[in-house]
């Protein structure tokens, strides 16, 4: 794999995409710093395979492209992605897919930004360095930052069906956001450098690692980590599931907190408690949360206006909502919907 920086295009060789494999691989060659990418084969023609485009497809958003060097290739259903950053850029990554996605963020510091999954209170941590970020297939990602030093964030594309063939097909694979685990790192670290390698030559080798990635992200430590917050005395799972679906549904009402205490039979006094532990955030603050990430949904797809955007989120007045929404994004409409 290497580089050509003066062009700002890469050489990557796809032995076998997220979606398929190939006999035989052919180098491609892609600008990666254009809004709408040319993909070429090296050969001279401009025809893709389903997989090729399967993995264009699967890849994250990053706007403004021209911000970041791009680097990735792909063996045996698998690709490894990394991006750099310069210091004082501003970039908004989106991704939602069929394969699941884990970002390592080897380095850097932002100034402000956030971090969302869908279903997750968003964070706005600002040294994520050694930090990890794991998002299912299927859920939306979102992150957008100012960044204060360069950064350098690799993305390990995973395609589900094959994670299935090395563990439980009935595993669940939750999402987790900007967490520490320093063997899930180690593992990561492995597959990556597996695949930038060119380990494809050593099937069982690469395989052995993703396995053992496999039962890493749905194993009994991922598992514990999520009712961590449980057995400090915060809510049970399915105390979690009922109040956070019917924040969800009331995003364009008030929502007391007498009634979510009630929906899970504790006094208002414990469930307070308890739904801080298990959602790092106070009820209020993450009904506040989850109307932001909608109204940045609705935003984004420029259908509605700012006001009616306000509206199905619960704020009648501009001002009321232009407040609530800078004070958890960090931001204005503009910055967001860009």
């Amino acid at each position: 794999m290497s580089a050509v920086h003066g062009n700002t295009l890469k050489t990557s060789t796809k032995s076998a995409l997220i979606n398929g494999q190939s006999e035989n691989p052919r180098p491609l060659l892609r600008i990666v710093n254009d809004d709408a990418a040319d993909v070429k084969y090296l050969d001279g023609s401009d025809s893709l395979s389903n997989a090729g485009l399967n993995l264009l497809d699967r890849s994250v958003q990053i706007h403004p492209s021209d911000t970041v060097k791009r680097y990735s290739i792909g063996c045996n259903s698998f690709t490894a992605e990394t991006i750099y950053a310069p210091a004082a850029s501003k970039i908004y990554v989106r991704y939602r897919a069929s394969a699941h996605l884990l970002v390592l963020y080897q380095e850097g510091v932002r100034r402000r930004g956030e971090t969302s999954i869908r279903g997750l209170v968003a964070s706005n941590l600002r040294a994520f360095s050694k930090k990890l970020t794991f998002v299912p297939a299927g859920l939306c990602f979102r992150e957008w930052q100012e960044t204060n030093t360069s950064i350098r964030i690799t993305y390990l594309y995973l395609d589900p069906a094959k994670l299935d063939e090395f563990g439980d097909t009935a595993a669940n694979y939750a999402p987790r956001l900007l967490f520490e685990d320093a063997v899930l790192w180690e593992t990561a670290a492995k597959l990556r450098s597996a695949i930038e390698s060119n380990q494809e030559k050593n099937k069982t080798y690469l395989e052995a690692i993703a396995n053992v990635l496999a039962h890493e992200l749905s194993g009994p430590k991922a598992a514990s980590d999520q009712l961590s917050h449980a057995n400090r005395g915060g809510l049970a799972g399915w105390q979690m599931r009922i109040v956070a679906s019917y924040i969800n549904e009331h995003l364009d009402q008030q929502v007391s907190l007498l009634a979510l205490a009630r929906l899970v039979r504790l006094s208002p006094h414990h469930f307070c408690r308890a739904f801080k532990l298990s959602f790092n955030a106070s009820p209020h603050r993450y009904h506040v949360q989850r109307r932001v990430e909608q109204a940045k949904a609705l935003l984004s797809n420029r259908r509605m206006s700012i006001t009616e955007v306000g509206l199905s989120v619960g704020y009648p007045y501009p001002g009321s909502f232009s407040i609530a929404f800078r004070k958890i994004t960090r931001a204005n409409f503009a910055e967001i919907s860009h």
